[in-house]
């Protein structure tokens, strides 16, 4: 027989094995027991994967029904790549959960809670509290703030061109330039681009170190992507913003692939920024880098949602009225609607100039 606290504590052995493949996801552990036997184990294994409890329901099977479960943190009880946890709890007939934390993401904290006891099932919160506390602190802090963080970054010739009108932008800014953004995408939890990047360029998107790769972003309203695409075929997590729901094909391909699709409603073949980063909030992503092309760029400051820009200058001249620009779209019709920011930072790198602007929002 094993007592309640030697049961969380291999939750939370489980938990590590995640390791950093959970990022931005919490690590998360479950175990289910039932007439002094463990029937079930659990635990996420990667962004976008099944959740712990669910790998440990389908290990219990139908034997789940009136059994206890422990878990490292609350379940959660919104929708995502799968259906919310607490549904499958329910469902599976669990009568007690012991949760170690309650999630501290003020969007979904409390409501699986609230979700399976409102199902008479009995709760208990706060098994190995310390430990808890300790093993999440990481996870806890990225909430402190009321407010996601966005920076908008792109790289343009001396004449503001990001591409030749051919689409060719290979390479604008300098090989240091380059090494700086690379180091530059760790410090952010998802780098988002439009799907014409996607299309154009086919990139990795990754930080090209041992460190941490960012969740990939990818906004593609009509679901367009390639699924040859790199972001697709490899194994590091993608996110797909889309709001065509009419290509199943396209989305049972993706799925397979072990991408996270993510709904998001458009209106008049855009999606507004502001709930695109609310959403991104919701699976904790509280970091955006944008790299998008020009439409990409102007929809986001539009909506104000851009704390900061991050542009590289380079000594280069394309010309021609067709090359593209940084930030394109409708713009405004009136100087004085401009949107306005102020530089805060600027340094040589390599051949090309850093320039770092506050965006000031309007009050």
């Amino acid at each position: 027989m094993m007592n309640k606290i030697q049961l969380m504590n291999l939750a939370f052995d489980l938990a590590k094995q995640g390791g950093i493949k959970t990022f931005p996801n919490p690590n998360v552990g479950a175990v289910i027991y039932k007439n002094g036997e463990i029937i079930g184990k659990g635990y996420h294994k990667f962004f976008g994967d099944f959740h712990a409890e669910i790998h440990a329901l389908n290990e219990a099977g139908e034997n789940a029904k009136d059994a206890i479960m422990f878990v490292t943190l609350e379940p959660c009880s919104h929708f995502g790549k799968t259906p919310p946890c607490v549904d499958a709890i329910i469902r599976a007939g669990i009568k007690k959960i012991f949760i170690a934390m309650k999630d501290p993401n003020p969007l979904v904290s409390g409501e699986g809670i609230k979700k399976l006891k409102s199902k008479n099932i009995e709760v208990e919160v706060g098994i190995l509290d310390s430990r808890a506390k300790k093993f999440y602190e990481e996870y806890s802090k990225r909430f402190s703030k009321k407010n996601s963080y966005v920076v908008l970054k792109y790289a343009m010739t001396l004449d503001g061109k990001i591409a030749t009108p051919t689409g060719d932008a290979k390479w604008i800014s300098s090989e240091k330039s380059r090494e700086w953004v690379h180091k530059f995408r760790t410090k952010f939890d998802g780098i988002l681009v439009g799907v014409n990047t996607i299309i154009r360029d086919n990139p990795e998107l990754s930080s090209h170190s041992k460190g941490k790769n960012p969740i990939r972003i990818i906004l593609d309203p009509e679901l367009i992507i390639p699924i040859n695409s790199k972001v697709i075929k490899d194994e590091l997590p993608t996110v797909i913003i889309y709001s065509n729901k009419k290509d199943t094909q396209k989305i049972q391909q993706i799925m397979k692939q072990n991408k996270f699709l993510l709904y998001i409603k458009s209106k008049d073949g855009l999606i507004d920024f502001k709930k695109i980063i609310e959403e991104l909030r919701r699976i904790s992503i509280f970091s955006v880098l944008i790299e998008g092309g020009g439409l990409t760029s102007w929809t986001a400051l539009k909506s104000g949602v851009v704390d900061e820009i991050v542009s590289f200058v380079s000594p280069k001249i394309i010309g021609g009225q067709n090359a593209i620009t940084p930030v394109e779209g409708e713009g405004v019709k009136d100087i004085s609607k401009a949107i306005k920011t102020k530089i805060t930072h600027f340094e040589k790198i390599g051949e090309d100039i850093l320039i770092v602007n506050k965006v000031i929002r309007n009050k």
